[in-house]
């Protein structure tokens, strides 16, 4: 969100557009005190032509990634009204449903991690799907470009093994899509 602390006349905003282009203005809102003011690209507009269009984005359910020997299939609401998260690596094909997804908002995006290996006495490995922020114009479909994080989470009953980092990490790139689907 942009953000300018005070506009005290239309003006300002018309200087604005000198600066920016409708695509690099498209998602931005000027905020006024308390106020919600028109898009700053509705506002270029404005000074273009009479008629403002907005174009109404919808967030993807349905992420399809897939990188090195990664696939993740990722939905935030099935059928069931629950998320769902399927990983499948070189050795395994895992399926996760609502509370064993654990997801995350963070400035990156939404982190969205799941246990992938579990032990009593060393520790595990969790799967992290860094995923970001996306826009859909209705019925369309979003190439994704991202990164997914495997997690060795070291853990020992004898406690001076305990010592040191105990996490370390690996990381891949995932490419795939974002759609929204009825389910």
């Amino acid at each position: 969100m942009l953000e300018i602390p005070s506009i005290q006349q239309a003006g300002s905003i018309m200087r604005l557009r000198k600066f920016f282009t409708p695509a690099a203005l498209a998602g931005f809102t000027l905020l006024v005190g308390t106020v919600s003011a028109p898009t700053l690209a509705q506002v270029y507009q404005q000074g273009q032509s009479s008629q403002v269009t907005s174009n109404t984005a919808t967030k993807p359910n349905l992420y399809n990634l897939k990188g090195g020997q990664i696939q993740i299939t990722y939905s935030t609401s099935g059928i069931d009204g629950k998320p769902h998260f399927n990983y499948q690596d070189a050795q395994q094909t895992l399926s996760f449903v609502g509370g064993e997804i654990r997801t995350t908002p963070s400035e990156l995006g939404t982190l969205v991690s799941v246990s992938i290996r579990r032990t009593v006495d060393t520790g595990s490995t969790s799967f992290t799907l860094l995923v970001p922020n996306v826009n859909l114009n209705q019925g369309k479909t979003a190439q994704v470009t991202t990164e997914g994080i495997t997690t060795v989470h070291r853990f020992s009953v004898i406690p001076k093994f305990n010592q040191g980092q105990t996490e370390s990490y690996a990381v891949t790139p995932l490419t795939g899509t974002a759609r929204s689907v009825a389910f």
